[in-house]
């Protein structure tokens, strides 16, 4: 896989940082050298990182919790919102909202605004006001769908931040950090990876390496969504097994507790018969009966 991985991040150009003069001093360690004035970065380092940041996000996703990736650059935006939208995770591609991890109450209420307004359209209620309310009322709708739209499904804090540059999206990294939400992020050699707890040293201007990268986390995350419905399936397995022994062992004692019944009332094997198949028939009721 590394070796697929390195061949991919190089045709994408990926290893292609800023012009020397506009570098970052904490990057240093992840810089391979320098040709024609622009630092180059080492992949074998961008491998090991993306590796580690691919299997943080797959235990993440496993459990069930949400990661928002925010790009917001032009280069970016599209290739997010393709590549995210299929695992159904959050995303946020237009201009970062200030406050919506830190003031995440007040998005609440946005995102509810804008429920409120499709229930208007589907109970009649717009059918009784005048075209001029309904037309602002739309127009409000369509801003709300464009800031808060990828994000109307977040009904509570994400467990990480996935940001391409974090030199861009710095408002968002701030936030998450007041939060100690876990953050992962492509980091150019203008930027300072220690502001991020996973960084990825790559090209994050290029829409080539942004897809690549983007592509190698999503896929990890598809990974870790599909491991969890597997968990489930056996969970669920499981506990249709353990209620199935359950109900095996009280039949068990049901027929030896008739048998008993049978040899102290000292009844004819007939009678004794028709005792046994009544007190199965009460075990069977119970067993079956929905529990409420």
């Amino acid at each position: 896989m590394s070796n697929t991985t390195f061949n991919d991040l190089l045709e994408a150009g990926a290893h292609f940082g800023h012009l020397k003069r506009k570098w970052n001093p904490a990057m240093a360690p992840y810089i391979f050298g320098e040709k024609n004035g622009i630092h180059i970065i080492d992949l074998n380092k961008t491998v090991a990182k993306l590796d580690s940041a691919a299997a943080a996000l797959k235990q993440i996703a496993r459990a069930g919790k949400k990661v928002l990736f925010v790009a917001t650059k032009k280069q970016a935006k599209d290739i997010v919102a393709e590549k995210v939208k299929p695992t159904s995770m959050p995303y946020v591609t237009e201009r970062w909202p200030g406050g919506m991890l830190t003031n995440f109450a007040t998005i609440r209420k946005a995102i509810r605004k804008m429920a409120s307004i499709d229930k208007m359209s589907t109970d009649g209620t717009f059918d009784n006001i005048s075209k001029k309310e309904k037309l602002q009322i739309s127009r409000q709708r369509a801003k709300l769908e464009t800031q808060l739209g990828s994000i109307a499904d977040l009904t509570r804090l994400p467990a990480a931040l996935f940001i391409v540059d974090v030199h861009t999206e710095h408002i968002a990294v701030a936030e998450a950090k007041r939060l100690n939400i876990p953050t992962f992020a492509i980091v150019d050699t203008n930027s300072d990876p220690t502001l991020v707890d996973f960084p990825i040293p790559a090209n994050d201007d290029a829409s080539t390496s942004i897809a690549v990268v983007i592509g190698l986390i999503t896929k990890a995350i598809e990974e870790g969504l599909a491991e969890r419905k597997v968990d489930k399936e056996i969970a669920a397995a499981a506990e249709e097994k353990d209620e199935n022994t359950d109900k095996e062992k009280i039949r068990e004692e049901a027929e030896a507790m008739a048998e008993a019944v049978k040899a102290k009332i000292g009844v004819s094997d007939e009678a004794g018969s028709v005792t046994v198949k009544r007190i199965r028939k009460k075990i069977d009721n119970k067993i079956e009966r929905p529990k409420r």
